[in-house]
């Protein structure tokens, strides 16, 4: 299991999935791309399991301009009361073989 704990600012991107997301540091970002061979399970999403606060779901990074982004689900948001331009502490748990 690769776990990691970073803290970034929450920013929606309009793409064609429009979606709230945190970006992962670039340390982090090469960790998971250590693993994402082994675990990509297509388009280099990476399942993971994402906890901000006390509420977990899980979900899959997305690769993003070489690093990696980690969206936060609308349950996930709206438990822990978090809104753009929010700065929130995130924990990523990705399965590894």
């Amino acid at each position: 299991m690769l776990t990691l704990t970073f803290t970034g600012e929450v920013v929606h991107w309009r793409g064609p999935a429009p979606h709230h997301f945190v970006e992962v540091p670039a340390d982090e970002a090469e960790e998971i791309h250590a693993v994402a061979g082994a675990v990509t399970y297509g388009w280099g999403m990476v399942p993971a399991t994402v906890t901000v606060g006390g509420t977990s779901t899980t979900t899959a990074i997305f690769p993003r301009g070489g690093g990696y982004v980690v969206p936060l689900k609308v349950a996930l948001r709206r438990a822990e009361e978090v809104g753009l331009g929010d700065v929130v502490t995130v924990t990523v748990a990705i399965a590894t073989p």
